[in-house]
């Protein structure tokens, strides 16, 4: 709802921003690694701890009843009200989440005649019971026999000999369906059996026992006729599988180890995500690597670093974002700052620097042959796997600095982060994340794929970034023909109401602030019809109270559009960001944006934020990143008061 404005409101007082941003940045500054870099914990659902403790038994591995215990209380501090777990902060519950939730709880000595196990079993029991989960539980399950491999489609381990004309090859799916996929390849050929030394099995989840269930769900967006199409083939593949050659099951096997070990990635895991790691864990040990095996150790070695302890509490992250938390609060920084040359800055970009990926030629060079390497990754190392959003942010952050600064410290570094991401552009004028035109919708209706997010396609918010970062070396749409191909996708991508989705955060909001920075980079009119859409957009869903936010449930299978929930911090600033890009620092929805966010600034400096504004994937996976209420409200400011103290509306930079 609109704010409906009684009279003018007065502006922030200059006093009052400047001393919100030297809280904040004060803030920020004390939370600097010794090394120069920032990372902040990443946490996502029950999910992942749950999995966690899951695998710990799977391979029987000694008991650690501390650790077991501090995760039991995180698992039953984040119970929904509704008696299952939910995706995200205040959810409708997820039967796949509730399930591994109750499974690790009971794994863990919950007994389950306690009134949580009995709220959470009822309420599962209440949404079909366990049958109904996706098909990453169902292989959880399966390989703790409690449900039948014909619960799980069929994906035979020849599919790593499969040539890259055929429909389905690894090529055409995303960086972390291929990592997560690839062991599992390994684990359906050798059906492995969980060592379960408690012998603890969740029976009492199904409303049928789990042998006799025939029925197994699809994903909501599989519809015909290619479900019924892949259906056919996953029955086929079901009969056939059994007399498939030794030989070749061998060579495929032998093929996926291969992938899997070339791109372990030494502690920071597989495709550094964590159900990718723990498949390898899983595979190598399926696989008869001895316990001291160097791959099983170093893979193993790597979960261990996703875990975050508390006095009470211990849960393990999906993965880490080191490289995004520093170039992010980098931008931060150098908006809050009265000098832009300031040591905690240089010593963030310093730290970024020797983390371009300059020498591999990674998954993306499939399609992208003759391009040099040039981008970051997202976390402390995964050369194989760099990403279009970080380079963008990165390099933004780096050509600032030192145009500031005037020096050329990082212009190599820039230029090849630029190479780079020209480079990758996608047909279709935007860009994906990692890899350029995957975009095989079809993929998506395979029976494996329920979750709808096995392909990585262009995305108008990372589009928006990749444009940002062009624009702010100098191209607009009449000297660079990336630039022009990449404003001909956004005006095509534009929703009816004039906002832009957003792929990696929560949602509308984000997608269109990504946007907006980026056609303000390249000199798009602020008073084209396309920003005058996504402002009356973002002015119209402004919260009462001045703030905006944003809610999860606004993923849906067809656009249906901005889902309202109460304010947040993050997405108050992405908000007020995207005006003042579009040329409104004066309005007054971000007058009372920016008065929102210094009323709940705390004592500390930093903002409190308890919803899930990041988004791992749509409608499957959500995630809270502990560093967004923390450097994105201090951004927000800080630009507000440097547009009043220069009593201007341009926006200068890409970001």
């Amino acid at each position: 709802m609109t704010i409906v404005e009684d009279a003018p409101k007065p502006k922030p007082a200059l006093p009052d921003l400047d001393r919100a941003v030297r809280s904040g940045r004060q803030a920020l500054l004390s939370r600097q690694r010794p090394d120069g870099h920032w990372v902040f914990e990443l946490e996502a659902d029950a999910t992942i701890p749950a999995e966690y403790v899951l695998l710990r038994h799977y391979r029987g591995e000694p008991e650690d009843a501390g650790l077991e215990a501090r995760i039991a209380t995180y698992l039953r501090r984040i119970q929904g009200s509704h008696g299952g777990w939910p995706l995200f902060e205040g959810g409708a519950l997820d039967i796949s989440a509730s399930v591994k939730a109750y499974f690790a709880l009971k794994m863990i000595g919950d007994a389950p005649d306690l009134p949580h196990m009995k709220r959470a079993r009822e309420a599962i029991l209440a949404a079909g019971g366990a049958a109904r989960s996706n098909v990453f539980t169902r292989i959880l399950l399966a390989l703790y026999r409690v449900v039948p491999w014909r619960a799980v489609p069929v994906m035979p381990a020849e599919i790593m000999l499969l040539p890259r004309w055929f429909p389905f090859h690894l090529t055409k799916i995303s960086y972390w369906a291929r990592t997560v996929i690839v062991p599992l390849l390994i684990l359906q050929a050798l059906k492995p059996a969980a060592r379960n030394p408690r012998g603890v099995g969740i029976d009492e989840l199904f409303l049928v026992p789990p042998d006799k269930v025939r029925h197994w769900p699809k994903g909501p967006h599989q519809k015909a006729p290619y479900s019924q199409i892949f259906g056919g083939i996953d029955r086929v593949l079901r009969l056939a599988e059994p007399f498939f050659p030794g030989a070749s099951r061998k060579r495929s096997i032998d093929k996926a180890v291969a992938f899997v070990t070339e791109r372990l990635n030494g502690e920071d895991g597989l495709g550094a995500i964590y159900p990718a790691m723990a498949n390898a864990v899983m595979a190598f040990d399926a696989l008869g690597y001895p316990a001291d095996h160097p791959a099983l150790v170093v893979a193993r070695r790597s979960i261990e670093k996703l875990l975050v302890h508390r006095e009470t509490e211990t849960y393990c992250q999906p993965c880490v974002s080191p490289v995004w938390d520093t170039a992010l609060v980098c931008h931060a920084l150098l908006e809050s700052g009265e000098d832009a040359r300031a040591p905690e800055v240089h010593r963030g970009l310093a730290w970024l620097k020797p983390r371009q990926v300059l020498d591999v030629k990674g998954d993306w060079a499939e399609l992208r042959p003759d391009v040099r390497p040039g981008g970051w990754a997202f976390q402390y190392a995964n050369d194989h796997y760099p990403d279009l959003d970080d380079t963008a942010v990165v390099v933004m952050a780096m050509d600032r600095a030192q145009s500031a600064a005037g020096h050329e410290e990082f212009a190599g570094a820039i230029a090849r982060g630029r190479e780079w991401i020209e480079g990758l552009q996608s047909r279709n004028g935007g860009w994906g994340a990692f890899d350029a035109d995957n975009d095989y919708d079809y993929l998506n209706h395979i029976p494996f794929s329920d979750h709808g997010a096995l392909l990585d396609p262009p995305t108008a918010d990372v589009t928006g970034r990749c444009l940002s970062m062009l624009g702010q070396l100098g191209a607009t749409a009449k000297t660079s023909a990336a630039v022009a191909r990449a404003l001909d996708y956004l005006w095509r991508t534009q929703e009816k109401d004039g906002s832009w989705y957003g792929r990696w955060g929560v949602n509308y909001v984000y997608g269109t602030w990504s946007v907006l920075c980026g056609l303000n980079a390249v000199g798009v009119d602020p008073a084209s019809p396309p920003v005058r859409r996504a402002v009356d957009w973002l002015i119209a869903i402004q919260n009462e109270d001045g703030g905006w936010g944003e809610d999860c449930a606004s993923y849906k299978l067809d656009y249906a559009g901005y889902e309202k929930a109460a304010s947040a911090a993050s997405q108050t600033a992405w908000a007020v960001l995207g005006l003042m890009a579009a040329g409104e620092a004066n309005h007054p929805a971000v007058t009372t944006g920016v008065q929102w966010l210094l009323d709940r600034q705390e004592g500390d400096g930093l903002w409190p934020e308890e919803a899930y504004t990041g988004t791992g994937f749509p409608r499957v996976f959500y995630l809270r990143y502990h560093g967004y209420a923390k450097f994105f409200p201090l951004w927000a400011v800080s630009r507000y008061r440097t547009l009043m103290k220069g009593n201007g509306v341009a926006v200068l930079h890409g970001m």
